[in-house]
């Protein structure tokens, strides 16, 4: 075990090494471009890698930001959602008043058709009684006219 350790760490070592040299961007190399750097890697065993960490690219310190970030508002917080959402309302709302207005209109040219048509159905009716009534005043008319003549 204690011989095969120090492989182990300088595999591992050489692997993160070679791996971070790969994915790190161009622009951040120092000195050596990315070709140099993965021979010098793999070829000097241990010393390239502690290399590369130690001096192959440009460390950038992460500055902890001066304020926290601006969480953002829930739906039912936020002023431009509650807008949106009044106005959407309202559309429908007009929306609704609209089909309301246009059904009752719909309902009322039915219900003065049904209004005209029972008119004429009842005007014809009249019609047919008092033509009914007139043949038989003349009907009866003619009867007494031939009685008188009798």
């Amino acid at each position: 075990m204690g011989r095969v350790l120090p492989i182990v760490v300088a595999i591992a070592l050489l692997v993160y090494a070679l791996i971070d040299c790969l994915q790190t961007d161009s622009t951040r190399f120092r000195s050596l471009n990315r070709i140099a750097w993965v021979a010098i890697i793999v070829l000097i065993p241990l010393v390239g890698p502690v290399l590369w960490l130690v001096l192959g690219k440009e460390r950038t310190r992460q500055q902890r930001p001066t304020a926290p970030p601006a969480r953002p508002l829930a739906p039912d917080d936020d002023p431009e959602f509650l807008r949106h959402l009044r106005d959407i309302d309202t559309k429908h709302e007009q929306m609704l008043n609209q089909w309301e207005a246009d059904l009752r209109r719909r309902e009322d040219e039915i219900k003065h058709k049904k209004d005209a048509e029972q008119q004429a159905a009842d005007e014809a009716e009249r019609r047919k009684q008092t033509d009914a009534r007139k043949s038989d005043d003349e009907a009866h008319q003619n009867t007494d006219d031939e009685d008188d003549s009798r």
